[in-house]
């Protein structure tokens, strides 16, 4: 009978993953990277990759899987960036004043599943989302734009509504088994990806094909990677755990062959996160780790947007962006049967530097610290509600303006972005 109803449930968070991709809207924490999975792993500010205590480890470290029982996480993470750039100085390509991007809530969905097999070994299947960027600026004054010849008479680089959206999720299939006090996890995945630019014809000269640059609708790429991850208990409280995620090797963007390096290629970047966790009391856990996210992986995204080549040339620009550094705390208290709480701050370094801050408007990634809070409450010993809330307070880099004609050191541009979530989840336990 069990297994029946496992296999009903299997099937619906298959569907409910398929369905949940096209929802999946873009945002950005660490970098373009999401800063935590479900709502007790960001609620604890991404930290605890040594102290999987539900189906969400299958998206954090698979081989904290196992120990779990059998359970099922579902949760929505309302995300609203609050995205900006400012340009002041003389005459320029870009406008003059504050402007604001538009679109500000988005709604993040997360799911997995996990099944124990037996004692010592599990198996699960989640879908998440990994990362994305959204930006879009409308209706904007440029008194520099004149038309013709430029494309329009207005916007941020003189073609009218201008922005991107980038969107990514990954549906993982995970397998676990525990040794003693050595617990290994791997994880194969599917990675979908979605992308759309608008208002970027002005830079029609200089690059490689200008009808594969701009306002070319939705386009999709999908792809194959997979992780992997251990976990060793040094003592009865003391645990110690780490996680690599592949690059994942995506099909191209070829609607926009003539924006991104190398002809619309855009991978999603390797990264891994290791920590401790000690049960420093039987109701208190606290966490420390530290990811590392290679975004110097895909030349779209760390190639610099000076290189004197045209975009979506081999080997041509980007935005610049540097892999990032991140160091991550968290804790649990269980006050009792009935209340869990939850802290975490991370800080990671800055991914853009002051020289590509012009085609950072578009993805202006600049947050480097995340304050988290939540909790747990059960209604019974088979379902809680969970909930976690994030501020990442306001951050900014400033530099030149870029324009397709070079730089132009009489105008500045600052970009910032200052963020907030709120993460609603419910979590079933089935036992073995």
């Amino acid at each position: 009978m069990l297994n029946k109803h496992m296999k009903k449930i299997t099937l619906g968070l298959a569907l409910a993953s398929s369905v949940s991709l096209l929802a999946v809207d873009a945002f950005a924490t660490e970098g373009y990277f999401t800063n935590g999975s479900g709502a007790r792993n960001k609620a604890m500010a991404g930290a605890g990759v040594a102290d999987g205590r539900d189906a969400t480890a299958l998206i954090t470290n698979p081989a904290g899987m196992v120990g779990n029982g059998t359970d099922l996480t579902v949760s929505v993470s309302l995300f609203s960036p609050n995205r900006r750039f400012t340009g002041t100085g003389g005459p320029g390509f870009t406008p003059v004043g504050e402007f604001k991007s538009s679109e500000n809530l988005f709604a993040i969905p997360n799911i997995a599943f996990v099944k124990a097999i037996d004692d010592t070994s599990s198996w699960g299947i989640s879908m998440a989302a990994n990362g994305g960027m959204n930006t879009s600026y409308r209706d904007v004054t440029n008194p520099a734009c004149v038309s013709p010849p430029l494309p329009a008479s207005n916007g941020v680089f003189c073609g009218g509504t201008t922005g991107v959206n980038l969107s990514q999720a990954l549906i993982s299939v995970g397998y676990a088994k525990k040794f003693g006090n050595f617990s290994i996890g791997i994880a194969p995945i599917f990675a979908f990806q979605m992308f759309e630019a608008t208002g970027l014809f002005a830079f029609g000269g200089v690059s490689s094909s200008p009808g594969s640059l701009s306002n070319n609708g939705t386009d999709t790429a999908t792809g194959f990677g997979g992780k992997i991850g251990a976990q060793y208990a040094l003592t009865e409280n003391i645990r110690i755990a780490g996680m690599y995620q592949s690059k994942i090797d995506m099909s191209k963007f070829d609607k926009y062959a003539g924006l991104f390096a190398d002809g619309g290629d855009f991978d999603i970047p390797s990264n891994f996160q290791i920590g401790i966790s000690a049960d420093v009391s039987p109701t208190l856990t606290v966490s420390v780790d530290y990811r590392r996210i290679n975004y110097s992986d895909v030349p779209a995204v760390s190639n610099s947007s000076r290189i004197p080549l045209p975009f979506g040339a081999p080997g041509a620009g980007g935005f610049g962006w540097d892999d990032i550094d991140v160091i991550k705390f968290g804790a649990e208290w269980r006050a009792n049967d009935q209340w869990t709480l939850r802290a975490g701050f991370s800080a990671n370094s800055q991914p853009i530097s002051g020289e590509d801050v012009t085609l950072n408007i578009l993805a202006p990634g600049v947050t480097t610290k995340h304050i988290t809070a939540g909790g747990a409450y059960a209604l019974n010993d088979r379902h809680s509600f969970e909930f976690g809330v994030m501020y990442a307070p306001t951050d900014s880099v400033s530099g030149i303006e870029i324009t397709p004609n070079g730089p132009n050191p009489g105008r500045t541009i600052t970009i910032e972005m200052k963020q907030f979530e709120a993460t609603f989840g419910w979590k079933m336990k089935f036992g073995r």
